[in-house]
């Protein structure tokens, strides 16, 4: 293709990608109280042990912008098949034919893997929340703004979501062969340390079995990529030897 030809499949891409964007964008503004519900749930959860919490709007035009900024991240969020498909569709005609199999398969487990860790990051919330409010001193109440509540929400959902995209990761470094699987395998114990602190920043109430049930998940997925890089390891030493 000629770079008119590129410049002009990367724009059929875009404005396909933007009209996704922006039908899902509709859906959520159309659908914006049970959104604003779905979000305000772990909220109002750890308000039952802390009645002293408020969550406040502040400023004339802060509940336009609130619905705003819900329907963007949720439009975003809901049409991310749409996007994802289209860069894909742009940048699948420059691979090889074993690079497009290893691409589509990464891009087919990434997508659940990232919503699995979100929605752990949405269920732990609560608890969360609950630990830091415990830190009000008595007789204050806690004002919480909304926007930074939402914000806060938003921040620890992808911060799971993507912490669930790290053991992938690791498998596609070692299948590009930037990383052996023994390599992996000799740092086990940095694996097991950084899935704990993954759990200890996700639990700041510092309950142990919390902090490890957290834990485990990300322990499995690293065991398992883990795995299928010694295998991958043993594949390309065997076709090497032939």
């Amino acid at each position: 293709m000629t770079l008119g030809a590129h410049l002009q499949e990367l724009r059929s891409r875009i404005v396909k990608s933007a009209l996704g964007i922006l039908l899902g964008t509709g859906l959520i503004w159309a659908r914006y109280e049970q959104a604003f519900s779905f979000l305000r749930k772990p909220y109002d959860d750890a308000h039952l042990a802390n009645p002293h919490t408020i969550l406040a709007l502040t400023g004339v035009t802060s509940g336009l912008a609130l619905q705003l900024h819900i329907a963007l991240v949720g439009g975003l969020i809901l049409s991310s098949p749409i996007w994802i498909y289209q860069i894909w569709r742009f940048v699948a005609p420059g691979l090889h034919r074993h690079e497009r199999k290893w691409a589509f398969l990464f891009t087919g487990i990434a997508f659940p893997l990232f919503l699995a860790g979100c929605w752990l990051g949405y269920v732990v919330l609560p608890g969360a929340l609950t630990a830091l409010f415990h830190f009000t001193p008595a007789n204050v109440s806690n004002v919480t703004n909304v926007d930074s509540y939402i914000s806060f929400t938003l921040h620890i959902t992808l911060f799971f979501g993507l912490g669930f995209l790290l053991p992938l990761i690791m498998l596609m470094l070692s299948l590009l062969g930037a990383v052996s699987g023994r390599t992996l395998l000799k740092s086990w114990r940095w694996i097991v340390l950084g899935s704990l602190f993954f759990g200890a920043i996700a639990t700041p109430n510092g309950d142990p079995l919390g902090m490890t049930i957290i834990s485990l998940p990300i322990m499995a997925l690293c065991a398992i990529a883990v795995a299928i890089a010694m295998f991958n390891d043993r594949r390309v030493s065997r076709k090497v030897a032939q």
